[in-house]
């Protein structure tokens, strides 16, 4: 069934009514499509339609690789031909009503996966439970993240700044209150969240981060040795001109294979000090224009002062990249101590695990994931000014010997345990009772700025454990460790 028709600043809309009665309206352009001469240049206005566009389904989605078998499997993540690829969807309990909260999810991958198309993130049950929800697509990988000479860096960003901009211009349109807007994501998308509050821009009045911190971004530097890698497997020089040249599918294979090395083989002697400690090739950049110091920093000197945070982990993250491939096994003493090293972990944190996992390849994923995700989490909540609440995921697939690993904790916060591929993370029977808590905590936080357990401070780090029935609010989990961090 059609929706109601909507009007945007650059022309009228018309999405389809879903089974539950919210209305979606999908791929609507918040940018122009970042190809020909708008390649590696900051995003620019879309273009007006005249009469009415169809907004019944996806959009296109933006260059970007495969994941790689098992991941494929795992982490569902269609591609949507087409160029207009700077596009986003809205689903809205009632685009005539007024003042509604709204929400809006930036999605992970690494930054160089992902897109507001992926299945699990569909917002149909938050419109069911009152809010007005947004899922957005923003450039990846080389075309987004790739540090040029000759053109502007963080052009993903940029992109995320992009949209924001159009759900402050365009969302009451759809029933929302464009002063009531909490942006959330998860990995790349927490970890741009985090980046975005760093930087005050008076788009959002909350932000939830979902499994990442404050403390990924690359300097110049090191994001220079990676373009040049990758300009020199692809022989062309390291400027977003050459690059220009290519058709981004020539690109996509030798960026992969770059991630793959940095993510396998973190080198601070080959690929830099703040490449290696988050192994990922591509990230948010200092170029000293929109980004000057880490979201850590500046979160710690204020930034962010009057923004509400919720923020939180998952007990065993590293587990989804270690064990689904086999990985962990192959993992050896002379192997694990290299990796952790160069991934910033000290060896007194190294030795403190030693007694309580069984082998290298459990060692090293648990301390990746104290590294990557919960210390930097919890350096973000000690050090934000505003009200902050804490949580960790503990839930324990019983699939692939997951654990409570990266992503797992998507399909609850969305209510979405049954939409098509949540079962490879989850198992065919997850708990449908820690969705309904999961997802009302997110709702409440967007509705009334609060998700239902006490605040977290550094004196009480009160946090909520999610999926321990036995122990659901607790104080400074971890802190043993925290304290070797720290140290």
């Amino acid at each position: 069934m059609e929706s109601a028709i909507v009007a945007t600043r650059q022309g009228k809309v018309r999405g389809r009514i879903l089974e539950n009665g919210v209305s979606a309206y999908l791929g609507i352009p918040y940018a122009a499509p970042p190809f020909g001469a708008n390649r590696f240049r900051e995003p620019r206005p879309p273009c007006p339609w005249d009469g009415v566009r169809d907004t019944a389904e996806y959009g296109p989605t933006v260059p970007k690789p495969r994941y790689p078998r098992p991941y494929d499997r795992l982490l569902p993540d269609p591609d949507v031909p087409g160029e207009d690829c700077l596009n986003l969807n809205v689903w809205t309990p009632d685009p005539g009503a007024t003042g509604l909260p709204v929400m809006v999810w930036i999605h992970g991958g690494a930054f160089r996966n992902g897109s507001g198309a992926v299945p699990i993130y569909s917002g149909a049950n938050f419109a069911r439970d009152g809010v007005v929800f947004v899922t957005l697509n923003y450039r990846l990988g080389v075309e987004g993240f790739a540090h040029f000479p000759d053109a502007p860096s963080n052009r993903g960003l940029l992109d995320q700044i992009s949209a924001l901009s159009w759900v402050r211009d365009n969302i009451a349109g759809f029933g929302g209150d464009p002063d009531d807007v909490t942006v959330f994501g998860e990995s790349a998308g927490a970890m741009s969240v985090t980046t975005l509050l760093s930087l005050d821009l008076g788009l959002f009045r909350r932000a939830a981060a979902q499994s990442g911190g404050g403390n990924v971004a690359q300097t110049p530097e090191d994001a220079a040795l990676i373009t040049r890698e990758t300009a020199a497997r692809l022989g062309v020089e390291p400027t977003a001109a050459a690059f220009a040249d290519l058709d981004p599918a020539r690109i996509i294979p030798v960026q992969a294979a770059v991630a793959a090395e940095v993510s396998m083989l973190p080198d601070p002697g080959r690929w830099g000090v703040t490449t290696s400690r988050t192994a990922m090739s591509h990230v948010p950049v200092l170029d000293g224009e929109l980004l000057s110091r880490t979201p850590e920093d500046a979160i710690a000197d204020g930034a962010g002062a009057d923004t509400d945070l919720l923020i939180g982990y998952n007990a065993e993250e590293f587990r989804l990249f270690l064990m689904p491939n086999g990985l962990a096994g192959l993992i050896t003493e002379d192997v694990l101590t290299p990796m952790a090293s160069a991934m910033g972990v000290p060896a007194r944190v190294i030795d403190a695990h030693r007694d309580l996992h069984g082998t290298p390849g459990e060692l090293l994923a648990a301390v990746i994931s104290e590294s990557l995700f919960r210390i930097p989490a919890t350096r973000v909540a000690e050090r934000h000014r505003a009200s902050t609440w804490m949580y960790e995921f503990a839930w324990r697939s019983p699939v692939h010997d997951l654990g409570a690993c990266h992503a797992l904790e998507l399909g609850f916060v969305f209510d979405n345990l049954h939409v098509a591929g949540t079962e490879g993370l989850a198992g065919p029977n997850p708990p449908q009772p820690l969705a309904d808590t999961m997802h009302k905590a997110w709702v409440d936080f967007a509705v009334d700025g609060a998700p239902g357990w006490p605040r977290y401070t550094p004196e009480t780090r009160r946090t909520r454990r999610f999926g321990d029935p036995r122990n659901p609010l607790v104080s400074a989990p971890g802190e043993a460790l925290r304290r070797l961090w720290d140290a």
